[in-house]
């Protein structure tokens, strides 16, 4: 334990089908860094090699990685979910040390809520800036909790910038560039696991995903934070 923190943090998922099956995923970070801390890969499919349908704006190199990290680190749940159909109705319980979340909702809606986290602690040089959010990772996050998770985490990054002397971005034009950027990677991985045979789960999760990026572009780019912004009238003074 360093300074009070444990040194592990962990998301505990439960799928519950109405059949009565059941499936449990464990995603075990680093508390410090959040990475993803993984079992060592075995054979994976052609798919996760880095080459393949490598996102444009990738700064890996083959002779360094030879598998997609975030590609090698989603096989067992898009392997898992590959024959199953997005809408189907299923149970879902999350659990952390400090609380437990539950919904029932369709099965695309918890897979997103799974690929989110483990996407954005995989090792990606994209993704990685959005490790804060992770630390407080709200599942089952609608579009409006997700624009003031983004912009509070990005603002709050700024008052740290600039406590060390850096310029800091107050007009949240990195934030939009960042977003602008995932979307990208997000392109990438919908040709990834289109490859893969089977039905529409994984794609249709990775989906809801990059329609949350989009969404967040749109509203930094057009300046239209008003989703949020009717919280603070009446706070001026």
């Amino acid at each position: 334990m360093e300074n009070g923190r444990k040194e592990f943090l962990e998301f505990i998922y439960h799928f519950i089908q109405d059949n009565g099956s059941k499936k449990e995923f464990r995603i075990k970070l680093h508390s410090r860094t959040l990475e993803l801390i993984h079992e060592p890969y075995g054979k994976l499919p052609t798919w996760t090699n880095l080459e393949f349908n490598q996102c444009l704006n990738c700064t890996l190199k083959k002779e360094e990685h030879k598998y997609c990290p975030v590609a090698a680190n989603i096989v067992q749940i898009t392997e898992f979910f590959k024959d199953s159909s997005s809408f189907e109705e299923v149970d879902i319980q999350l659990e952390t040390e400090e609380r437990e979340y539950s919904k029932r909702t369709s099965l695309q809606k918890g897979v997103s809520s799974l690929l989110g986290i483990i996407m954005v602690t995989s090792g990606c040089p994209i993704l990685n800036k959005l490790k804060p959010m992770v630390r407080f990772h709200l599942p089952f996050a609608n579009i409006e909790e997700t624009i003031y998770r983004a912009v509070s985490m990005y603002l709050v990054k700024q008052y740290f910038r600039k406590r060390k002397g850096l310029e800091p971005d107050w007009e949240l034009q990195t934030l939009l560039n960042d977003y602008k950027e995932i979307h990208t990677v997000n392109q990438a991985f919908y040709k990834r696991l289109s490859f893969m045979k089977g039905k529409d789960a994984n794609v249709n999760a990775l989906i809801i995903l990059d329609n949350f990026a989009n969404y967040i572009n749109f509203t930094l780019d057009s300046n239209k934070l008003s989703k949020i912004e009717w919280m603070f009238e009446d706070l001026d003074n």
